[in-house]
Order: C-alpha cells, then structure tokens, then sequence
C-alpha cells in the first residue's frame, strides 16, 4: 500500500499534533499550510515540508492541494467552504474538525458528484463521539434513546468558571450559542443551547451536562425514524453553565460574540493539564428485554514522542487520522460525503493512530452491559 502524502491547513496546535502524528508514521509523507511564515519555521525544520498560502484563496490553494492525497483542515470553521472547493478543484480527499453546521452543509454540497471523498467533522466531537454512538446503537435491536456527552476540562480547575481554554475559543462560542438539532419523541427538532441540564458522575466526580450544538454531526440524519430521543451535550464542571448563561443571557454577550471572544481570550488561561471525557449512554430492546449500555472513554494530556501534548489536542488529531488511515485502508468509501457513523469503531481503534484512544495509561475504555 503506498505512502500517502497528506497536506494539513493551518499551523496551530491542533495542526500540530496532527502534523507530529503523521510525520511518525511511515504511511504518510507531510506538508503543513499557513499564511504565517513565521508559523511554519519549526516544521520545515523537522523535516516536513511547508508551503506559505492563504486558505481563503482557493485558486493557489487548489494549486498546492493537487499535489496531494488528501487535505486536513485545521483552519478556522469559516475557512471551511473555501479550502474544500480548493481540494474539490485539485481531486484531493477532504477532512476537517468543523463543528459548525453551516460549514458542513457547504462540503456536503461539493461532496455531491465528488471523485473524491469528503468527511468533515472528524475531530472529537463531532467525530470520535459519533463513531461511538453509532456503534453502541447497533447493539440493540431496537433503540430506544442515546445521550452522547463529551467534555474538554482542566484537571485542576481554580476559577469560578472552572474553565480553561484547551481549543478553538470561535468554535466554544458556537456551541453555547448556535441551537441543537436533537431528536425528541421521534421527531428532529433544534433545542435551545445551555439548556436540559443534567448531573453524572465518573471516578467519584460530579459533572454537568448541557445542551450545546454541532456535537452530533449526522447523526440526527442516521437515527431519524430509528429512535425516540438523541441528544449531545457538554461536559462542564458544575455551576458552569449558570455563569455563562447569565454571561450570554444577562449581559447579552450572545449577541457581541466578539466581546465575549475578548473576555474568554483575557480572563481564562490556556492549560495543557486536561481531560478529555466521552460518555454515551443508550436504552432500547435486546432479545425482547429493555436494557441499558453505556460507554466510557477518559484521555488524559500525556507526551508523544517526546513531547507533552494536551488530551484535547491528542483526541482530536487521533479522531482525523484515524478516519483517513481507514480510507488509506480502503475501509471507507472513496468518493462523495462521507458520515463519522459508517466508521467501525473496532477498526478505528486498531488505527495507528485511534490507538490513541485506547492506550495504557492515557486512556479509558469499558463498556458496560
């Protein structure tokens, strides 16, 4: 099988680590893309190679895309559009973290007629959350419900928030703001962000959970008419959501998302001390009996080769590498749009690069009947 060579847009963190997990295997040849030069210095000096292009000009970036397999945006969500009409032009397989709704929508229309695949939303969630949805469904025969959990949090957590930024601050200010597509007595509907609040417990530790948007993908699509109620929600430490609600609601930053970005960006420090928490819980019939299963997976910041990455940082790379590394594989298909749920989760996790998800001492993985 031959080496793929794979371009990443964007040189941030999460660019990063994707770039760091791709230029250890010996499947993938790297190219890193960013309109920052200066971004690009450490990666040309280990060894990959660098091109200097803006992401929102789609004729010189259809020009460095042809020379690839495939594209990994790490750009912003509203670059999106643009780099996926870039790698539509070159013929380049397409994969992207966007949880944005409007962003996925626009790749899904390229997809159609596509030589090539695309497969947006393959980071944590949506991504990995989804794989796991889908495959604890397909346990019942007939499901009932399915709630999908998954939070990004700080080990040790010190503000009243109990919050510290570990990825995109556009992309957390969407979820909290942007409606939810939800199934509720069969039907799809949108449900308020920051609302339907419940508490779980992992390890002996309390946790809240509400709504927020984008976590499911296609999934809503997948499970309509399959059952009763499917839900996402995040994963906060409690009495988080009452502060941002009064921070969206009372002071009306809802509606200056970038004075809100400004204040996230100020007031609450970075930190690569986190966890990554994913929690899906299901009920339906198996055998003619009610049951319920859920699964659990704990990622924690570790090193990788050599060096300290965060667990958001590593979920979220292992979740795009993973899906691609099963195309490479011909497990997935190669040409039009492409969902998170035909992903076979046992497939995904014997990856090079889903192992991430299920080793040792970084991860947690048990499910139980």
């Amino acid at each position: 099988m031959r080496v793929w060579s794979v371009c990443i847009i964007g040189a941030g963190k999460i660019g990063s680590m994707i770039a760091e997990l791709l230029q250890t295997s010996q499947n993938y040849s790297v190219t890193v893309v960013d309109s920052d030069l200066s971004q690009l210095a450490a990666f040309k000096q280990a060894g990959m190679g660098v091109a200097q292009a803006d992401a929102s000009n789609v004729d010189a970036l259809t020009e460095v895309l042809s020379e690839h397999d495939a594209v990994i945006s790490a750009a912003p969500f509203f670059l999106t559009p643009q780099i996926a009409e870039a790698a539509k032009r070159a013929g380049t397989h397409y994969f992207d973290l966007t949880e944005d709704v409007a962003a996925t929508e626009a790749v899904r229309k390229l997809a159609d007629g596509a030589e090539t695949a695309f497969m947006p939303q393959c980071g944590l969630a949506p991504g990995f959350v989804g794989i796991a949805g889908a495959s604890l469904a397909k346990d019942f025969d007939k499901l009932d419900t399915l709630a999908l959990r998954v939070g990004a949090l700080p080990l040790y957590p010190t503000n009243a928030l109990k919050y510290n930024l570990t990825w995109s601050t556009d992309g957390l200010i969407n979820e909290y703001c942007n409606p939810c597509d939800v199934i509720v007595d069969g039907e799809q509907v949108k449900a308020a962000p920051l609302e339907d609040l419940d508490i779980i417990s992992v390890d002996g530790v309390d946790y809240e959970c509400f709504n927020t948007s984008g976590g499911l993908g296609t999934l809503t699509e997948t499970l309509l008419g399959k059952t009763r109620a499917l839900s996402y929600r995040t994963i906060r430490y409690p009495g988080h959501c009452d502060i941002i609600k009064m921070l969206l609601h009372d002071l009306r930053l809802d509606s200056r998302r970038d004075l809100l970005r400004e204040v996230f960006e100020t007031a609450l420090p970075r930190t690569d001390q986190d966890v990554v928490l994913v929690f899906c819980t299901a009920t339906g019939w198996i055998d003619g009996e009610y049951r319920e299963r859920s699964f659990l997976n704990k990622s924690l910041a570790c090193d990788v080769n050599g060096t300290k990455w965060g667990a958001i940082q590593i979920t979220t790379a292992a979740g795009v590498t993973g899906v691609m590394d099963l195309m490479r594989q011909g497990k997935l298909p190669t040409k039009g749009f492409v969902r998170q749920e035909q992903v076979n989760l046992t497939d995904f996790v014997k990856t090079e690069f889903g192992q991430y998800y299920d080793k040792g001492n970084l991860t947690k993985m048990e499910r139980a009947a």
